[in-house]
């Protein structure tokens, strides 16, 4: 038995991709990452460590072009380090990057559905390097045979 091959109808794979995406914009992942974005942009004290570790980060660029010969590259870093972590401390950051991953983790398996739906050697980006490396092995394309996918 022969089997034929169709050609993709483009228009109704676009219409069943919107159809996708709608839903995903639907989903309480989603919800979840916009109420989060929300609440964390009108916490002041997150916009007010934010705009100072933007300023840092500039100036920490500066003093990192001569590394550790620089002489403010120590302090610099140091302070840069401590508003990363003051920020990380703030519920409303906490829970942005909570519902963040939530939703990065919901898209990588949307992605990862459809692509191991044309072949499991499909790489797919994700945010967490734990996600990618477990679906792609050592990541050499799958020559070598390894798969650490669960």
């Amino acid at each position: 038995m022969i089997q034929t091959i169709e050609p993709l109808d483009m228009a109704e794979m676009l219409s069943q991709s919107y159809a996708l995406a709608d839903m995903i914009n639907s989903s309480c992942e989603v919800s979840a990452y916009l109420q989060a974005k929300q609440a964390m942009e009108q916490d002041e004290e997150a916009q007010r460590l934010l705009h100072l570790f933007e300023r840092k980060k500039v100036q920490f660029e500066e003093v990192q072009r001569f590394g550790k010969y620089h002489p403010d590259f120590h302090k610099v870093s140091a302070e840069l380090r401590q508003l990363k972590r003051s920020l990380e401390m703030l519920d409303s950051v906490q829970n942005f990057k909570r519902a963040e991953n939530k939703l990065d983790e919901m898209l990588y398996s949307v992605g990862r559905l459809i692509a191991d739906a044309v072949s499991p050697e499909i790489k797919v980006p994700s945010n967490n390097p734990i996600l990618e490396a477990k679906a792609s092995g050592c990541g050499s394309g799958g020559s070598c045979g390894c798969s650490t996918r669960a």
